[in-house]
């Protein structure tokens, strides 16, 4: 059985019941449970993302940063298991649930089978959750249904293929040999991946991996770590460092970072020296960069620009184009278990579109000779090779990587001279992001 290990209980530091019990909604409140349900609720129904979900809930209005964890964990944590969780209540109910009843209900799954949650803080909680959203006629459904499935226990799981069922049909056939190992890495909460600045200090405790990342256990505080205030680092998983490097900037180069927030792959180039602008259309995002950019000490080293990739031309043909496109991010389910759910087949016509757009467009930024690395943090073939091949078609010239360059990771080296990973890399200590990634020079 996967389980997903510390009790939410612990990490809501309420009553011994399992109940958060600080704030301003006074006794009896659970803002993790109420913040949890508004995500899991926002994934399942609207389709948003865990991370939208989480800002739009109204529950998390003035919660505190450790419930707001604690629920996005719980609300991870159910997405993680959500066919498995499915699949584990059919037993138990005669019929189909309204939405809102079925979310109390796998939150309470969750808590008994995946996370260390004592069954009856669980089947409590889950009743109080349903009551207070005004869910009280399906209450005495609520009660009973837990109550059993924490009878069953771990024996509710007996028979269920988890990695299968935990995976949308369609991605797992997309992912042909590798659908069950994949699976099976993201039925495991992602540790904390750390790029450090050059000349820092790893946080005591963390563990060097052969890329340069430092990683720590899963559900470590990034905040609370020394040395985050004074910039020495930035949260990036291991395999999201590798498209910067691989572009293998020079001081002095002048290099565009195309769809660049959050900023972890500019500031690895800002710091290899080069003369980066970094280009994001999405206010909020940008907003993000610049917080992250201040705290690296970047700021006067980084010009960017509010705008469109597709549109946006430097004064002066470039050396070198980081193209981090965006797409279905499904290499980032270990992290996002939400763009399993939420993501459709018929997403990837609009997203191939669009980065083929940017791919034209990145072409005709780069000075002869000059470099380009497109990369996806998507597993689907449509927003990897296929999209090199295109690459090609638009008279973009193949700079494959070579084996010296991923000494380090020389299992993501395809014959085609492109970077793979995906979350089975590594799996015995920790795996990582499921990435694609190639090189171009301009004839």
């Amino acid at each position: 059985m996967k389980r997903d290990g510390r009790s939410i209980r612990t990490m809501n530091q309420g009553a011994p019941d399992g109940r958060g019990q600080r704030g301003p909604r006074g006794a009896g409140a659970d803002p993790t449970r109420d913040i949890a349900f508004d995500i899991v609720q926002g994934v399942l129904e609207h389709r948003r993302m865990l991370e939208t979900s989480l800002d739009q809930s109204p529950a998390a209005r003035g919660a505190d940063a450790r419930d707001r964890a604690a629920a996005h964990r719980l609300a991870a944590t159910v997405l993680r298991h959500l066919g498995t969780a499915g699949m584990v209540l059919e037993p138990f109910l005669k019929k189909e649930p309204p939405l809102p009843v079925r979310t109390v209900l796998l939150i309470g799954v969750a808590q008994i089978l995946f996370l260390d949650t004592p069954a009856h803080a669980a089947v409590g909680t889950a009743v109080s959750l349903a009551r207070r959203r005004g869910l009280t006629p399906f209450a005495g459904l609520v009660n009973a249904v837990l109550r059993r499935v924490a009878q069953a226990g771990v024996g509710a799981l007996d028979g269920l293929d988890q990695d299968r069922l935990d995976v949308p049909p369609w991605l797992w056939g997309a992912w042909g040999g590798l659908a069950r190992p994949i699976a099976e890495a993201l039925g495991r909460e992602a540790p904390l991946d750390l790029t450090m600045r050059p000349g820092a200090e790893c946080p005591p405790g963390a563990d060097l991996l052969p890329t340069g990342t430092a990683r720590l256990p899963a559900g470590t505080r990034v905040v609370e770590l020394p040395g985050y205030a004074e910039g020495a680092f930035w949260v990036q998983d291991a395999a999201a460092s590798l498209p910067a490097r691989l572009l293998a900037a020079r001081p002095g180069e002048r290099i565009a970072d195309l769809c660049a927030a959050p900023g972890g792959k500019t500031a690895q180039l800002a710091f290899a020296g080069a003369e980066v602008t970094a280009i994001e259309r999405e206010p909020g995002r940008m907003a993000r960069l610049h917080e992250n950019l201040a705290r690296l000490g970047l700021t006067e080293r980084v010009a960017t620009v509010l705008g469109d990739a597709t549109t946006w031309r430097p004064d002066a043909l470039l050396d070198g184009v980081l193209l981090d496109a965006p797409c279905s991010a499904t290499g980032t389910a270990r992290r996002h278990p939400d763009v399993l759910w939420i993501k459709r087949p018929r997403d990837l016509q609009a997203l191939t579109e669009g980065q083929d757009r940017l791919l034209a467009a990145a072409r005709d930024m780069l000075r002869p000779g000059g470099r380009l690395v497109y990369a996806v943090c998507s597993l689907q073939p449509e927003e990897g090779p296929e999209r090199a091949r295109a690459a090609e078609a638009m008279g973009l010239v193949p700079d494959p990587f070579s084996a010296e360059e991923l000494a380090m990771l020389p299992e993501a080296l395809t014959p085609e001279g492109w970077l793979r990973t995906h979350p089975a890399l590594w799996a015995g200590i920790g795996g990582m992001d499921g990435f694609f990634a190639a090189r171009f020079r301009r004839p």
